[in-house]
């Protein structure tokens, strides 16, 4: 695709809510082994959260995987910049998340929203396995129908790395950054995480405005009331 080009260790650097913003417009393109040869899929990120681990920054961050330090199940977050940690949420949806920051800090960023730009049939067969998409906008708009579409599965591919491309159980990711950033995005609280961190206290969801497919903001459990 025009106007992009692939990221890089040092482009992920930053804290967490530096580097969401320069993710508006990255593509990030999976190729998943299916049997008969890898199906390649890409998404164009439409929206994205900031999550800080431990210390990280000026503020800390009790919405974060990683806010209490390195666990098993937050491992990959907290080692090189450009690796996805993918995460199982509620059971069923694997959500990915673009480690940055350096070794040891914990930072990611989740990609909520995107719009398939390529392998469109590919990412509705994928979604209808597990519930019908209405529209095309639909096939990656949440995280858990993003992880659906692009075919990265908890925990096969935790942990794959996006900046040089090695394999990982039968899968490729390779994560490019628009040339130019966008200038033009809008900000605010996080959706669906609980309490203080889910409020306007913590503006750590990115969007591009207008973007139809960019997901419905939803509270999270008492965060109303934070606010």
């Amino acid at each position: 695709m025009t106007g992009l080009r692939p990221a890089t260790r040092d482009d992920l650097l930053p804290l967490a809510v530096e580097v969401a913003p320069r993710l508006l417009g990255a593509v990030l393109t999976t190729a998943v082994d299916a049997g008969d040869g890898p199906e390649t899929v890409a998404v164009r990120i439409t929206e994205v959260e900031a999550y800080h681990g431990a210390g990280s920054g000026d503020v800390p961050d009790p919405g974060s995987h990683a806010r209490m330090g390195p666990t098993a199940r937050n491992a990959t977050m907290w080692g090189e910049p450009g690796h996805l940690y993918v995460y199982l949420s509620h059971g069923i949806h694997s959500c990915v998340n673009v480690v940055c920051g350096p070794v040891g800090r914990g930072d990611g960023c989740l990609l909520r929203a995107g719009e398939i730009v390529r392998g469109a049939d590919i990412a509705r067969r994928r979604r209808h396995v597990r519930g019908v998409a209405r529209t095309d906008r639909d096939l990656a708009r949440g995280p858990g129908r993003l992880g659906d579409a692009v075919g990265l599965r908890h925990a096969l591919h935790d942990g794959i790395d996006a900046v040089r491309h090695v394999p990982r159980a039968g899968a490729v990711a390779r994560l490019e950054l628009p040339v130019v950033p966008l200038a033009d995005y809008a900000t605010g609280p996080r959706v669906g995480v609980a309490g203080i961190a889910g409020t306007s206290a913590y503006p750590w969801r990115f969007w591009i405005p207008g973007d139809p497919t960019v997901s419905a903001f939803r509270p999270g459990r008492g965060a109303a009331s934070s606010s």
